[in-house]
């Protein structure tokens, strides 16, 4: 187990999806390229490079990518997205449940062949509207066995004793504006279709679709299970690194990934996962866990978000507010300690062209307490800027342990 300086701090924040392609509504540049991060280009000038998080043949999911950011191999640790999410929630797995993440998504149901994914948050659907309609599917969804529990916002948790891991589900945010038709009528043996059929008589006339349709908002018209898997055996955080560490997200699956190796969550009032989330408060108590902490991760959802909508000028906003009111802040903050090391980093691409994660490369810059004290300057924290670097993980995990400087 390697031992850092027990005088260091050590911060890693995550700006979720921030990476991009070139837009032509930007002239040709990326939405990292036209934001203004003075205070990511200020850590970027010390040591930037790009890491591949997703290793080649998985699936470009936050949950690979974090695991990698974390320094776990997803290649070894991952078995699905759920166990994560179960994870964070408190829910206990027996070693022979599957946990599936379940949104609540947006159908528009053409016909019963043509069924078009118009949201997979149900139009951003609040964490109160979205409890309401989970507990109505706990007592009316007839499903034996199966337990399903409210999570934040769209993102819930169905968990199926002795259930199957080899079923083919899709997550919702890679299929926006497709026809569902052909998975919901498939005649392979995956009962995970019929699930999804299942909620959606319970789910027509609910009273929280009538107040949305009223306000002139999407309904949450349909379940959609995917990400299954079993309980993960991770080691922990602190005995593979000899750090005792927090985790702050306002995002289930990050918190649970953070709890299941032993980070301990670290919770921030108002934060939403959204662009209207508490910026500023994650920051804020970020650096008071620090005082009692030798490492924090914290994760901020809103640029995948946007990237998500397809909403550039809202994804410009998140990463602005993301420099401004966490990086810069905590950066002003970390003052208080001895030494200190700080990384801020994308967990995977989210590019709008496409909506969805991608696997390229991710852009990461991390500095010391004295290198940034130096003052150096460089072409700022950009995607082009880390690829040029010359310096490029391939093994996306094996970035933890440079940062600590145990590589």
């Amino acid at each position: 187990m390697p031992r850092q300086d027990a005088n260091t701090k050590y911060i890693l924040l995550v700006g979720d999806g921030m990476g991009d392609y070139a837009l032509p509504e930007l002239e040709g540049k990326t939405p990292l390229e036209v934001s203004r991060t003075p205070n990511m280009d200020r850590i970027a000038a010390c040591r930037i490079g790009a890491a591949k998080t997703i290793p080649k043949g998985m699936d470009p999911g936050s949950d690979v990518a974090n695991l990698s950011l974390l320094g776990y191999d997803p290649a070894v640790y991952h078995t699905g997205r759920g166990p994560f999410e179960a994870a964070s929630m408190g829910v206990a797995l027996a070693p022979d449940d599957v946990a599936f993440r379940m949104n609540l998504v947006t159908l528009d149901r053409r016909s019963n062949r043509e069924i078009i994914m118009k949201s997979h948050s149900s139009g951003d659907i609040t964490t109160e509207e979205g409890r309401a309609i989970v507990d109505t599917l706990s007592r009316e969804m007839h499903l034996p066995g199966i337990r399903i529990y409210p999570g934040v916002a769209y993102r819930h948790l169905m968990v199926w004793p002795r259930g199957k891991t080899a079923l083919h589900t899709i997550p919702p945010h890679d299929v926006l504006d497709r026809d569902m038709g052909p998975y919901l009528n498939s005649d392979e043996d995956n009962p995970v279709p019929g699930f999804i059929r299942l909620s959606w008589d319970i789910l027509e006339d609910h009273p929280v679709n009538r107040e949305r349709a009223r306000a002139g908002r999407m309904a949450a018209n349909s379940i959609w299970p995917w990400g299954q898997g079993r309980k993960p055996a991770l080691s922990a955080f602190e005995e593979k690194y000899g750090l005792k560490g927090g985790v702050i997200s306002a995002v289930d699956l990050l918190k649970g990934i953070g709890v299941s190796c032993g980070l301990e969550p670290i919770h921030v009032e108002g934060a939403t996962g959204y662009l209207d989330t508490n910026y500023a408060g994650k920051a804020r108590r970020a650096l008071e866990s620090l005082e009692r902490l030798d490492f924090m991760f914290v994760h901020v959802e809103a640029p995948d978000e946007a990237s998500h909508s397809g909403n550039i000028e809202e994804k410009i906003q998140a990463i602005e507010a993301f420099d401004e009111l966490v990086v810069g802040a905590v950066m002003e903050g970390l003052s208080r300690f001895d030494d200190f090391r700080i990384m801020v980093a994308g967990d995977h691409l989210t590019p709008i062209p496409v909506r969805t994660h991608t696997d390229e490369p991710t852009p990461f810059a991390w500095a010391s307490r004295a290198e940034l004290a130096a003052g150096k300057s460089a072409p700022g924290f950009t995607e082009s800027a880390a690829m040029a670097s010359g310096l490029l993980l391939e093994q996306g995990h094996r970035l933890m342990d440079m940062f600590l400087g145990n590589d």
